[in-house]
């Protein structure tokens, strides 16, 4: 796969010729990482503590929109009434741009860790809702009419027969959830304001882009890897939970 990517990459820089300003070559981007800053510290290394900063506001967005996501769906699952009036203003919140809400969260909330982890939240809880509320509706009648035979509790149904058929979308939501995590952490970091953070990183590389584009590329690439470890890192809990069942798409 990097290999590939690799060739795609410096294949179509040499066919198109596209300017080293505009497109650096991979080489370049990597060597960027290992440059030392006018502070004599190494690019790697200032980029891993802003890394870790994103990393840890993505997390605790991650958690706030996922928690915030299943009370919603097992509140939707049980009360029609609040589905139908409250579910379509729900989806509608998903409408507004992110780079809108972003600087209203920021002024309400400061520019503390916390206001990221919100505005990361804001784009990890509608996954979670809606796949998981699918979830829940998704349990076998003839094993529900069976439990209600046996007088089972609502509570007994709700843990033995509907929380397990619905892992399979949870987990496939929350997939989804871990990389929108770390984007909405980036956006929080965008503001003017922030100081530590890759959204700060990727603001200041941007300003000298035509003069050291491989620094942009650098702090994209470190961003990007910080959502395949999420998206790893979820997957790999899915796989150990549910050997037992193979994972639903969200289709």
């Amino acid at each position: 796969m990097a290999g590939a990517l690799v060739l795609i990459w410096e294949g179509g820089k040499f066919l198109f010729a596209i300017p080293t300003y505009k497109l650096p070559h991979i080489h370049q981007i990597f060597a960027d990482l290992l440059r030392r800053t006018g502070g004599d510290e190494l690019m790697a290394w200032i980029m891993a503590q802003n890394a870790a900063v994103t990393a840890v506001e993505s997390l605790a967005g991650f958690a706030l929109g996922g928690m915030a996501g299943l009370l919603l769906a097992v509140t939707f699952a049980y009360s029609r009434l609040l589905e139908r009036g409250v579910l379509p203003y729900v989806i509608a919140s998903q409408t507004v741009p992110i780079l809108a809400i972003a600087p209203m969260v920021v002024v309400w909330l400061g520019t503390s860790w916390f206001s990221k982890a919100v505005i990361a939240a804001y784009l990890t809880f509608f996954p979670v809702t809606i796949n998981m509320l699918r979830g829940l509706k998704a349990v076998d009648p003839e094993a529900l009419a069976l439990m209600r035979a046996l007088a089972a509790t609502p509570r007994q149904v709700f843990l033995k027969l509907r929380v397990p058929a619905s892992l399979p979308y949870l987990f496939t939501a929350l997939r989804i959830s871990a990389t929108a995590s770390v984007i909405g952490a980036i956006v929080g970091e965008l503001p003017v304001g922030s100081r530590w953070g890759m959204g700060v990183v990727i603001i200041n590389a941007a300003q000298y882009y035509n003069w050291q584009p491989a620094n942009l590329w650098s702090a994209i690439l470190v961003s990007a890897l910080i959502g395949i470890v999420f998206y790893h890192v979820v997957a790999t809990v899915e796989r150990r939970v549910l050997r037992w069942q193979p994972a639903v798409p969200t289709g």
